[in-house]
C-alpha cells in the first residue's frame, strides 16, 4: 500500500530524530572532560565518538606501557618503585622528563578533546595525535639508542674502512712476491751468547747487539716490565724499501712485535742499510719450562715482481657472483613452474563454483600468506638445516618464497581479468579446463611475464643476502671478509653486487619493453 506524502514526511522526521538521538552525547562537556581525565578516551566514548576514544585510549595505554618498560630497564639492579625512577632519572634525565611532559600533555589534551566532542558534537582537530606521535618518536629515539654525537665523533674512525670499501681495487690485483730475509739469534735469560752467523758478501745480514737479554714481563699488578733494549743493524738489503721486523719464539711461533701500539717497520737507506732500537717483546713462557731460550729476530722485505694478475679475492668474487646470478635464475624458474597451478587455486573467480572449491581457495590463500610472511633469510636458515650449507639451500629458500609471492600476484591478476571472453567460451559448452586454457591464460600472458621478470630481479638481489646465513652465493663470501676485517676484499664484493643488480635491472626493463 502506497504511503501518503504526510506519512512519508513523518517517517523521514522519525529517522532524523533517531539519528540525532544516536549522536547525542551521554554526558555534558564537563562530564566528558572529567571522564577523560580519569581514563583517556572515555570522555570521547561517552560523547558518541567511540572510534576516536578507543584510538586515544589504545595510544595512551601503549605509550605508558612502553615508558614504564624503559623506566624499568634504565633502573635495573635497584629495588623499589621510587628507587627505580630515581635511577632512570640519573641515567637518562632528559628522556624521562621529556616523555613524562609529553604524556601529561596528551592526558590534558585528551580531556580538552573530550570537552570539544561533547560540546560541538563534531570531530575536533587532530592535535592530540600529533602529541602522541611526538611521544612515540621520543620513545623510539631512546629505545633505538640513537646517538648523533657519537655518530659525528666516531666518523673519522669509520672513514679508513669505508674508504677501502668504496675504492677496493688495490686488492683486485696481486703480484708475485720476492722475499729478502735475514735473521739473528737472541738468548732470553742467562747463559753464553749465541754464535753470530758469518756475513756473506752481497747477502743481507742482520746484527743484534746485545744478543743476550731479558724478555718483557708483567709484575704482580699486571703492569709491563720492559725487557732489554737491543739494536738491530741491517746491511745488504734492497735500498729504499720498507722492512718488517718479525720475532720467532723457541717453539716456532712467529709474530710482529709492537712499540707504542705500532708494528716495527723501518725503511732502508740508499745503501740498503738500517739501524733500529727495540725492546725484547713480551712472550708467555710455560711454568714448567727451564733454562735459557733461544729466540730469533728477523728483518723481512717483501717486494713485488712480474706483471699484475687477478687476486684471489677478485677470482672468488667473480665465481660467487656467477653462482648468485644462477641461484636467482633457478629459484625464479622453479617458482614460476610451481606457482602457476597454485595461482589458479588461489583465484576466487576460478574457484567459486562450489563449497569444496572455495574451501580449497581459502586453504591455498592461507598457506601462501604463511609462506610469504616468513622472510627468505628465515627460510634459508631452515633450508641449511635441511639440505646443508651451499647454494642449494639458497635456491630452496628463494623458491619457497617465490611460489608464495608469485602465486599471490598471479591469482590477483587472474581475478582482475575480463569476464566477457570467459562467459562467451562457457556459452559454447566448454568445460572448466577449456575455459581456463582459452579464456583465462591468453589474458594472463602479459602480467605473468611482467611479474616473472620482476621476481627474477628480486631473487638475484635476495641471493646476495641469503649467503649471510650459509645459503651460498656472494653473501657468504662477503660476511667472511667483513668478519676478517678485510674491507678491501669486502668492497670488491659490494661493487660486484651493485654492478650486477644495476645490470640486471636494465636487462629486465629491456625484456619487459620488448615483450609487453
Amino acid at each position: 500500500m502506497a504511503k501518503t506524502p504526510q506519512e512519508r514526511e513523518q517517517l523521514r522526521q522519525a529517522r532524523v530524530t533517531a539519528r540525532t538521538a544516536a549522536q547525542t552525547p551521554l554526558v555534558g562537556p564537563a562530564g566528558a572532560a572529567v571522564a577523560s581525565i580519569i581514563l583517556p578516551g572515555l570522555g570521547q566514548i561517552l560523547s558518541r565518538q567511540t572510534q576516536r576514544g578507543v584510538l586515544i585510549l589504545s595510544a595512551m595505554a601503549t605509550s605508558v606501557g612502553i615508558f614504564a618498560w624503559r623506566i624499568a630497564e634504565l633502573g635495573r639492579r635497584v629495588d623499589g618503585f621510587g628507587a627505580t625512577i630515581l635511577r632512570a632519572l640519573e641515567r637518562r634525565p632528559g628522556f624521562v622528563a621529556l616523555v613524562a611532559v609529553v604524556l601529561a600533555l596528551v592526558w590534558l589534551v585528551a580531556a580538552w578533546d573530550a570537552y570539544r566532542c561533547s560540546r560541538d558534537r563534531r570531530r575536533p582537530t587532530t592535535g592530540i595525535f600529533a602529541l602522541v606521535l611526538a611521544g612515540f618518536f621520543v620513545l623510539g629515539w631512546q629505545i633505538a639508542e640513537i646517538d648523533v654525537v657519537k655518530l659525528v665523533r666516531e666518523a673519522p674512525e669509520a672513514l679508513p674502512p669505508l674508504s677501502r670499501v668504496m675504492w677496493p681495487w688495490a686488492a683486485a690485483v696481486e703480484y708475485e712476491e720476492q722475499a729478502v730475509t735475514a735473521g739473528a739469534d737472541v738468548l732470553a735469560g742467562e747463559g753464553p751468547a749465541p754464535e753470530r752467523a758469518p756475513q756473506v758478501e752481497g747477502e743481507p745480514y742482520l746484527l743484534v747487539e746485545p744478543n743476550v737479554g731479558q724478555m718483557t714481563t708483567q709484575d704482580e699488578d699486571f703492569r709491563p716490565v720492559p725487557g732489554t733494549r737491543i739494536t738491530l743493524t741491517g746491511t745488504g738489503f734492497t735500498p729504499n724499501t720498507e722492512t718488517e721486523i718479525w720475532w720467532e719464539d723457541p717453539v716456532g711461533n712467529e709474530f710482529r712485535p709492537r712499540e707504542d701500539g705500532e708494528y716495527l717497520i723501518v725503511t732502508t737507506d740508499e745503501q740498503g742499510s738500517f739501524q733500529l732500537e727495540m725492546t725484547m717483546p713480551y712472550r708467555l713462557t710455560p711454568p714448567s719450562a727451564e733454562g735459557p731460550f733461544i729466540h730469533r729476530v728477523e728483518a723481512r722485505q717483501i717486494s713485488t715482481v712480474g706483471p699484475p694478475r687477478p687476486s684471489e679475492a677478485l677470482r672468488l668474487t667473480i665465481s660467487r657472483m656467477i653462482e648468485t646470478i644462477f641461484m636467482g635464475m633457478m629459484a625464479t624458474f622453479f617458482g614460476i613452474i610451481f606457482s602457476i597451478p597454485v595461482s589458479f587455486l588461489a583465484a576466487r573467480n576460478i574457484m567459486s563454483g562450489s563449497r569444496i572449491t572455495m574451501a580449497i581457495y581459502f586453504l591455498t590463500r592461507t598457506i601462501l600468506n604463511i609462506i610469504r610472511s616468513i622472510e627468505p633469510l628465515i627460510w634459508a636458515l631452515i633450508a641449511v638445516v635441511w639440505v646443508g650449507l651451499g647454494p642449494f639451500a639458497g635456491i630452496v629458500a628463494l623458491t619457497l618464497h617465490s611460489i608464495a609471492a608469485l602465486g599471490k600476484l598471479y591469482s590477483e591478476a587472474i581475478e582482475g581479468i575480463d569476464a566477457g571472453p570467459i562467459e562467451a567460451i562457457q556459452a559454447t559448452g566448454a568445460n572448466r579446463l577449456q575455459t581456463i586454457m582459452f579464456g583465462v591464460i591468453p589474458q594472463m600472458i602479459s602480467p605473468f611475464i611482467s611479474f616473472s621478470i620482476y621476481r627474477w630481479d628480486i631473487n638475484v638481489r635476495m641471493s646476495t643476502v641469503i649467503g649471510l646465513v650459509g645459503g651460498g652465493g656472494i653473501g657468504f663470501l662477503l660476511v667472511q671478509y667483513i668478519r676478517l676485517l678485510d674491507y678491501r676484499s669486502a668492497g670488491i664484493a659490494v661493487w660486484f653486487i651493485a654492478i650486477t643488480v644495476a645490470t640486471l635491472d636494465y636487462v629486465s626493463a629491456e625484456i619487459r619493453n620488448r615483450l609487453m
